[in-house]
């Protein structure tokens, strides 16, 4: 029986459905790029994704993330690998991206299916850079670090007795909360990023969480309680700017302290302890109420041993415009200059368009850590070396699962 001609029009992309509404992410489709026949939907398809298609700067960039994507693949999946797995010389050799699309689809003439994962790989490398290279934020990144840290240096001072938080450094010792450590997270690598990106689901440069950061280190596991209360109060945090869902808690079960300190709290009031006996009190209930091995932890790739308090949080930034007061000081002296043609082109500029200032939301994430966790998860298993390699672990078998299940059935 004939099939009908209307049923073309019914037949749907079940991929990219289980993409655009299945919270899934395009790197794990089973075809990445889906089916394109040939250039023509590969011109589409970029000038659909924002890339000009025939832009010879976009496409120069392109194939300038290509031969990036190449390198980057040797140098964190191909190291370790045996001669088996290696790039083919026909994709390493490729000079028209719209050969590496149709490679990747099948439907380059010539082409086998070892080849055609090969470039799926090599794609959804290339789609990770380019959103990395696409983060406009990044262009700001040196004033965001001055803003979100400076909110912290405010408050940290340093005496004969160590470093510690307070409103300034001549009060009263029992209105200082003590701090062991204040580290600031240098920027990421470009490769870091890249590598973070291939292992989550999101794969979008802009949620990254983690490109700022402060790592609070106290002598005690209750004073991590009292550094969150500072800055609290001291409007160092805004609650109502922390993300819910990058929230997470691995040192201290706050449920079972509550009941705790409530009963403390009512001691305190009956026996009339001093501050002294009430902090090694709160201490001792604080290390009552750690979380055992079981304590739940949202990020994958921190290893069991792992213990912290960690949110992430969102500032205000605001980035003056350096251009604009140039731009006007530059008129002024066009205004001065009765003649010539610049001077006038100058004059007559609208630069009512120019933006005084840019303004947005940027993420930071706060880690706050007693001494004795903070030496027990920079050793072993929980190492950051360790982290790193988890990673890569990951991001490989995202990347490769497809490819190293096809060569072990050829082989």
């Amino acid at each position: 029986m004939e099939r009908p001609s209307y049923l073309s029009k019914y037949l749907f992309d079940w991929e990219s459905l289980d993409v655009v509404v299945g919270g899934r992410s395009a790197l794990d489709s089973k075809y990445f790029i889906g089916s394109m026949t040939d250039s023509e939907m590969v011109q589409n398809f970029l000038t659909g994704y924002g890339l000009g298609a025939n832009d010879p700067v976009a496409h120069a960039e392109l194939f300038g993330n290509f031969q990036e994507a190449i390198q980057f693949i040797r140098r964190y999946f191909l190291a370790e690998e045996s001669e088996d797995v290696k790039i083919p010389n026909s994709i390493i050799m490729i000079t028209d991206i719209s050969d590496l699309f149709l490679t990747a689809t099948g439907n380059k003439e010539g082409t086998n299916h070892e080849e055609t994962l090969w470039a799926e790989i090599v794609l959804k490398v290339m789609h990770t850079i380019l959103h990395v290279d696409k983060d406009l934020r990044s262009n700001y990144f040196s004033e965001i670090q001055t803003q979100i840290f400076d909110r912290f240096y405010k408050y940290l001072q340093r005496n004969d007795d160590g470093l510690f938080f307070a409103k300034s450094d001549n009060v009263e010792k029992h209105s200082q909360v003590p701090l062991v450590e204040f580290e600031t997270k240098s920027k990421k690598t470009r490769d870091s990023v890249i590598i973070k990106l291939l292992h989550k689901a999101e794969n979008v440069a802009e949620e990254l969480f983690d490109r700022v950061g402060v790592r609070l280190v106290t002598d005690s596991r209750f004073d991590t309680l009292r550094v969150i209360k500072f800055l609290v109060e001291n409007f160092v945090i805004i609650p109502h700017n922390v993300k819910p869902s990058r929230s997470l808690n691995s040192l201290i079960d706050l449920e079972s302290f509550k009941q705790k300190h409530s009963l403390l709290i009512k001691k305190a009031l009956r026996s009339g302890l001093s501050e002294e006996e009430f902090i090694v009190a709160m201490e001792e209930e604080v290390l009552k109420s750690s979380f055992g091995s079981e304590a739940e932890d949202r990020n994958s790739h921190s290893l069991t041993g792992y213990s912290a308090i960690q949110f992430t949080c969102r500032h205000l930034i605001k980035y003056k415009n350096p251009f604009l007061q140039e731009f006007i000081e530059l008129r002024n002296e066009a205004k001065l200059q009765k003649e010539g043609e610049l001077a006038k082109k100058i004059r007559s500029m609208d630069y009512s368009l120019i933006a005084r200032d840019v303004r947005f939301f940027y993420p930071y994430e706060v880690q706050i850590v007693d001494r004795e966790a903070h030496r027990i998860n920079s050793e072993g298993e929980a190492s950051h070396v360790e982290y790193k390699k988890s990673q890569i672990n990951a991001a490989k078998k995202r990347l490769f699962g497809s490819l190293l299940e096809y060569l072990k059935n050829k082989a």
